[in-house]
């Protein structure tokens, strides 16, 4: 008996593994993907965006929640449309990224709060969550890298010379990274080995 027990866990302990590194692989294809079609990345982010305003419209019409919560979601929705203009740039300090992240924040308590007071069935909670509140936000956290391979409009040197211009500013400044892709492959260049090509 304390055999298949403790086999349990070790089961457990493998399953979680696996689902980790399927959920990483995932990860790290989607983010290859935004990186090529950046284009259509931003197009589905924007239906997407419309998408989730007429499932909030439709709550409002056939569901029983709080005006509150729809409210600040649409206006949550009006906040990612403001922040896809820039698309594939992100202003981390502009008002539009920081009113998402806080109207996001603000939109999970209220989603918690209602659903603490009034019971649905997990599976719709769950629904909630993830069509009105993760959908949005997990497609900008996924073409995060997406900038890093489109080419530069001006150049950030504040007094430019004959020898700085775009092009060579650009390429000094691309070594570095900091998008959902980059971290994935610098975690596989630091766990994985490299391949060593044998020559005769």
């Amino acid at each position: 008996m304390w055999f298949m027990y403790l086999l349990s866990w070790i089961a457990l302990a493998i399953q979680i593994c696996v689902v980790t590194l399927s959920i990483a692989a995932g990860l790290y294809y989607l983010a290859e993907l935004v990186e090529e079609y950046t284009v259509m990345t931003g197009k589905i982010i924007k239906y997407m965006i419309v998408i989730t305003t007429v499932v909030y419209i439709f709550i409002f019409l056939f569901e029983n929640f709080p005006l509150l919560a729809i409210a600040s979601g649409l206006a949550t929705n009006a906040a990612y449309f403001f922040v896809l203009k820039t698309f594939p740039f992100f202003d981390l300090g502009s008002p539009a990224f920081i009113s998402a992240c806080g109207l996001l924040i603000f939109d999970h308590y209220l989603a918690f709060s209602h659903f603490s007071d009034v019971w649905y069935p997990f599976a719709e909670v769950l629904a909630y969550f993830t069509v009105c509140l993760w959908l949005v936000p997990f497609t900008f956290f996924v073409s995060l890298s997406a900038n890093e391979n489109t080419l530069p409009l001006t150049t950030d040197v504040p007094h430019p010379t004959e020898d700085s211009d775009v092009v060579t500013s650009y390429f000094n400044r691309k070594g570095k990274k900091y998008g959902l892709l980059s971290v994935f492959k610098n975690v596989q260049d630091t766990l994985l080995p490299q391949r060593v090509k044998k020559s005769y």
